[in-house]
């Protein structure tokens, strides 16, 4: 009968909609496991939806906040409103900032105590408005409401309008400002494993292209097209394949031009792309040695194993793909330069997903 009493209501003031979703939290003990708080709560919905009399309703507000049902304080005062609009007003934070600001009170959200006080004071206002103001409470509610939200400017907190408007630029600056140096590290860090992978790859006597957008990239003081091949003229494809490799983050190249590893560094941008470049890739050279890496954070190693895992994947030529970790190739490239002989080096790093 109380949720009938509630869905009736045709229009619902913004502030008191979320009446409709009302629950205590879901699993609050002191409601859902203890029979006699669920009975008293209920007897409560039944006599408040049973009178007309303000008072009677009042007298059952105290005896439901005798009981210290934890979930059951003055949330409930929504559903009195739908019950009692002209009787009970609605309640939230929202219009207890706007109480308080428009009548220079101090009221807390939390008590029926504080409730029952606030109620005094917006029955007395709104008779005093009676020609101004409906019956209905959720009309100065509705006002209170778009106060406390600072949807209306008085001159009470106009100012706290201001010093919420001038904190929410200067935190949408300082947002723009970290996702400015979050997009220059991560170019930097991407520069610096395809430097790390090009100078590696001269170590061991191969030959190295570097995608053709990224040769005037610098790490170290030098440019990464000083490892690069000036121009990558070993496939015969339609163009369009062509340029799809071409943009292949780094490729060492044998000395009969044959691609013997590809890799792709990702750092955010998305693993299954880089996966699918490099499938392209191994589809393209049909050649039976050539290894493919994906280059990427530790943090990103989850996401590679479970792309890599994906059915659509492994149905493709994936198995050659392994990933080497920023981390590893960071650490060891130096060693790797001093000791490595051929491509097989990359085995102490390189990672796979079986």
């Amino acid at each position: 009968m109380v949720v009938t009493a509630i869905s009736e209501q045709k229009q619902v003031f913004e502030g008191a909609a979320h009446a409709f979703y009302w629950k205590p939290k879901l699993r609050i003990p002191d409601i859902y496991e203890n029979n006699p708080n669920k009975k008293s709560f209920g007897r409560f919905l039944k006599a408040s939806l049973e009178t007309t009399n303000a008072e009677k309703v009042v007298e059952e507000i105290r005896i439901l906040d005798s009981l210290k049902i934890k979930g059951l304080g003055p949330a409930v005062a929504n559903i009195l409103y739908f019950l009692h609009p002209t009787l009970f007003p609605p309640f939230n934070t929202a219009i207890v900032n706007g109480f308080n600001l428009l009548f220079n009170e101090k009221s807390k959200l939390g008590s029926w105590e504080v409730y029952l006080e606030m109620r005094k004071r917006i029955l007395h206002e709104n008779d005093q408005q009676r020609n101004h103001l409906s019956k209905d409470l959720g009309a100065i509610a509705g006002l209170l409401f778009e106060i406390g939200s600072n949807r209306m400017i008085i001159e009470k907190n106009a100012m706290d309008y201001l010093n919420k408007e001038t904190e929410k630029i200067e935190k949408a600056k300082t947002r723009r400002r970290k996702e400015v140096k979050d997009d220059e590290n991560e170019e930097n860090t991407h520069t610096e494993m395809q430097y790390h992978l090009a100078r590696l790859g001269k170590s061991l006597g191969y030959k190295v292209w570097i995608a053709r957008n990224d040769h005037k990239r610098e790490w170290n003081g030098l440019k990464l097209g000083e490892f690069s091949l000036k121009n990558l003229n070993i496939f015969d494809y339609p163009p369009s394949v062509a340029d799809t490799i071409a943009l292949i983050d780094i490729l060492w190249l044998e000395q009969d031009d044959k691609v013997i590893a590809g890799f792709e560094v990702e750092k955010s941008t998305s693993i299954y792309s880089g996966i699918l470049r490099l499938s392209d890739l191994s589809l393209s050279t049909q050649n039976d040695t050539s290894k493919f890496y994906l280059v990427a954070p530790e943090k990103r190693e989850k996401e590679i194993k479970t792309q890599l895992l994906r059915p659509s994947i492994r149905s493709l030529d994936s198995q050659s793909i392994s990933y080497l970790l920023f981390h590893d190739l960071r650490c060891d490239c130096d060693a790797m330069c001093k000791f490595g002989n051929d491509i097989t080096v990359l085995n102490k790093i390189s990672r796979t997903v079986e």
